[in-house]
């Protein structure tokens, strides 16, 4: 199953916005086959009781090896606010312009992370563009499929592009789903057998 991707940019771009564009939806491609591509350990990591660096390890393979992103960059506060904003991963386009890249899971709508994302993406001077890599569905503790943050954020995020009056200053945002669905009432794995890494690790044809 492919990865649910949804790409959102401002209404008007300039010629050199237009430009950026083409290489920040390069690497947006990037992101999304490689997600396809780690679907079965995103997938087993992504398990109810999972420690909250599971996925951001598996996805940081990408960014910080294969991107360029640098990891937990405290990036230039915005004159006068009291803030110092560090993204979970920084990539620079250039002086002045970089792309945010934030990997969330339980607390992506519960706690409103996506919209902190929005924020620390929009008060940032030295970016202007913002990955936001969420679950698709999250579990609970019975093993049993909970809310759907993909869809939430998609929804949240756009309120945000499309109208000039409503729009922030962030040129794109590009949101990623990871995990599989499962029905409400069915039983997703649990975190009490092996770790997804340790699973990695294991010779091929070992259980």
């Amino acid at each position: 199953m492919a990865t649910p991707y949804k790409r959102l940019v401002r209404s008007t771009l300039t010629a050199a916005e237009q430009r950026e564009m083409i290489d920040v939806d390069v690497r947006a491609a990037d992101l999304a086959r490689f997600l396809d591509d780690e679907s079965d350990a995103i997938d087993a990591a992504h398990i109810f009781n999972a420690g909250s660096m599971s996925i951001q390890n598996i996805v940081g393979e990408l960014l910080r090896v294969l991107m360029g992103f640098r990891e937990e960059v405290v990036i230039t506060p915005e004159d006068g606010l009291v803030t110092k904003a560090r993204p979970d991963f920084y990539h620079s386009l250039g002086p002045g312009r970089g792309i945010l890249a934030e990997v969330e899971r339980g607390g992506t709508v519960n706690n409103n992370h996506d919209l902190k994302d929005v924020w620390k993406a929009h008060i940032a001077p030295d970016a202007h563009h913002l990955f936001l890599i969420v679950p698709q569905q999250n579990i609970a503790g019975n093993g049993k499929g909970r809310e759907r943050p993909f869809m939430r954020v998609s929804t949240r995020v756009s309120a945000f592009f499309g109208d000039t009056r409503r729009e922030v200053d962030i040129l794109s945002a590009h949101i990623f789903g990871y995990g599989e669905l499962v029905d409400a009432g069915a039983s997703a794995p649990t975190a009490s057998g092996p770790t997804p890494a340790a699973l990695r690790a294991q010779p091929a044809g070992e259980a």
